[in-house]
């Protein structure tokens, strides 16, 4: 009987491996894009970065070193120069399947990272399956732009689960919506009419502001925005700025805030500041035919007729003046309880060149509406 020799027994030492085999090792050696171990066979394996992970930019120096014990799956016995060629991303992957099927059918909560952000949505990684967030299953509310997703952790639940044609959605939104829909039942349990709230603003339109108060958003309609005229929300807010109003009226799940504050009422103390016969100074807001509305402050408007623009006589006051001109002229008439104010500039004159057209004045005045005027105004303007 021979004696083997050393070689022979040495090999006979060493396990027999088959492609498709999970293999234990060591690594031996770590380079930027592959990994030697040692897996107990006559060669070493070898793990190129385009196996281990499908990360598009890696260093595997900086998740693996030497001494580390891993797991893979053997492609090749023989690579073509005597070494195993080896998989950690499709092991991974089939072990990602089934996780991935165990929370879809649970419905279980995920968190990866974003590993790419793409033109249609989110691409995350669990267990080296892709899994895609479509852009309209990423929030609750529109987003334009993602990019601000790249590399976050973010939670999810698989929406879609088909492994023959592997794909795989994931959805964001509905975890987001279920939690904002419980934010918005604690919110109106405790909110009432009159309470301050400090929100963020969430959307801007023609119209007034929306604004995210903690679980529900608030409508600042451009009414609200001030005591005085606004022309355009979006010249005096940004999304994103943080705002501090009042609650003026809850119906049912709308919330309708306020900005004007009573403390900050321009009328508060308007009887003293336009007493009859004060001399005033405000500026021309807009014109009608019969008149002009001159701001004396941010929410008081006072109405300077056609017939006391000048004491000569004067068609329509744009024949005289004109939008954002500055005015002075004398208070004739003060109304608290309407909120009205009349000007004149003519009773500012020497008597025997105003008094011949007092007559006049009074019959003019008298049959205007100033609030049919407004209200008529910001019809046409709207």
């Amino acid at each position: 009987m021979s004696e083997l020799t050393f070689e022979q027994m040495l090999e006979g030492s060493l396990k027999t491996i088959r492609t498709g085999d999970i293999v234990q090792g060591t690594v031996i050696g770590v380079k930027p894009d592959e990994i030697i171990l040692n897996i107990g066979y006559k060669s070493d394996g070898i793990l190129t970065k385009n196996e281990y992970t499908n990360e598009a930019i890696v260093d595997l120096t900086t998740v693996v070193k030497q001494g580390d014990t891993m797991e893979s799956k053997v492609l090749k016995v023989n690579d073509g120069e005597g070494q195993v060629l080896l998989t950690y991303k499709r092991l991974a992957a089939d072990r990602g399947n089934k996780r991935i099927e165990e929370a879809f059918n649970n419905k279980e909560v995920l968190t990866a990272n974003v590993s790419q952000v793409l033109d249609g949505g989110l691409s995350v990684l669990i267990d080296e399956v892709k899994i895609f967030i479509p852009a309209s299953l990423v929030s609750d509310t529109y987003e334009k732009d993602l990019t601000k997703y790249a590399g976050k952790e973010i939670q999810f639940v698989i929406s879609e689960y088909n492994p023959k044609r592997r794909r795989y959605i994931g959805d964001r939104r509905q975890l987001l919506s279920a939690e904002r829909a419980e934010m918005q039942r604690k919110l109106f349990e405790v909110i009432k009419v009159g309470d301050v709230v400090e929100g963020v603003v969430k959307n801007i339109t023609d119209f007034g502001a929306f604004i995210d108060i903690g679980g529900a958003d608030g409508l600042l309609h451009i009414s609200e925005m001030s005591w005085g005229r606004v022309e355009n929300p979006r010249k005096v807010f940004k999304v994103g700025a943080t705002v501090r109003s009042f609650i003026k009226d809850i119906n049912g799940n709308k919330i309708a805030l306020s900005l004007k504050f009573d403390d900050a009422n321009p009328w508060k103390d308007a009887e003293s500041v336009y007493a009859v016969g004060e001399i005033v100074t405000g500026r021309v807001a807009r014109m009608t035919d019969f008149g002009a509305f001159i701001e004396l402050e941010p929410g008081v408007d006072a109405l300077l007729h056609v017939s006391q623009i000048a004491k000569e006589h004067v068609e329509k006051p744009a024949d005289i003046l004109k939008v954002g001109e500055e005015v002075t002229a004398m208070v004739v008439d003060f109304n608290e309880t309407d909120k009205k104010i009349s000007l004149s500039i003519k009773a500012m004159l020497p008597p025997d060149e105003s008094d011949e057209n007092d007559a006049e004045y009074d019959e003019d005045v008298a049959s205007v509406n100033i609030d049919d005027v407004i209200a008529g105004q910001e019809t046409e303007e709207e």
